[in-house]
């Protein structure tokens, strides 16, 4: 595997260097002592999976307060994705930065996203699929976010917003200087979005709570 740093301090994207022949190619897509030798998390005691019908979905921007802070490796199963990750960790030289990957099926890369961060991805195309791979059990009472439009972060994203959770669309706003301490911004009206489902796509999904 091809270990790349990123922008973002001890966030890195990985990719998969396949061995080829007539057959088509054998990848290693995860290996404990590689990740190790980079001294990156390598014990994820959930593996997760989400799906999105329409292009221009969001979901984000998400974490998991201390003591149950995460580490997630993602990678885009089917489709693209515009994939950001945010530093919310004060004392990093990187704090408050972000930064975008475009993640495919087609380049197969993976994204370590470390603690501290909020992680969030906008779809490219229609009937995308995610997974993740994460350091941390999921805890409803220290799951957290901030908005995907914080004006604190300024993220540029590609697409005009067709989807987003009511969630996802009233996180609280960011308050700089507090690091993983967030107020609750007062209620707003969730974005104004256009809804835009692929051909024979459900009218409706199950709730997803992490993703």
């Amino acid at each position: 595997m091809r270990f790349e740093s990123t922008d973002l301090q001890g966030a890195w994207l990985i990719e998969p260097v396949p061995a080829r022949d007539h057959r088509g190619f054998f990848a290693r897509t995860f290996c404990t002592q590689e990740f190790a030798d980079h001294g990156l998390t390598s014990r994820f005691v959930q593996h997760s999976r989400s799906q999105s019908a329409a292009r221009g979905t969001l979901r984000g921007m998400h974490f998991q307060r201390a003591p149950h802070d995460e580490v997630k490796v993602v990678t885009c199963l089917k489709g693209a994705i515009w994939d950001v990750i945010i530093d919310l960790r004060p004392e990093s030289p990187t704090y408050r930065r972000w930064q975008g990957f475009e993640l495919t099926a087609e380049n197969r890369r993976h994204l370590y996203v470390p603690e501290g961060f909020a992680h969030g991805f906008q779809t490219l195309c229609d009937d995308t699929e995610v997974g993740y791979l994460i350091s941390a059990f999921y805890a409803p009472l220290a799951a957290s976010g901030v908005r995907y439009d914080d004006p604190a972060f300024a993220i540029a994203w590609p697409l005009p917003l067709t989807a987003i959770s009511e969630k996802d669309g009233s996180w609280p706003a960011f308050v700089d200087g507090a690091g993983m301490t967030l107020d609750r911004a007062p209620s707003r009206p969730r974005p104004q979005i256009t809804p835009v489902l692929p051909a024979g796509a459900p009218s409706g999904r199950p709730a997803t709570p992490r993703a």
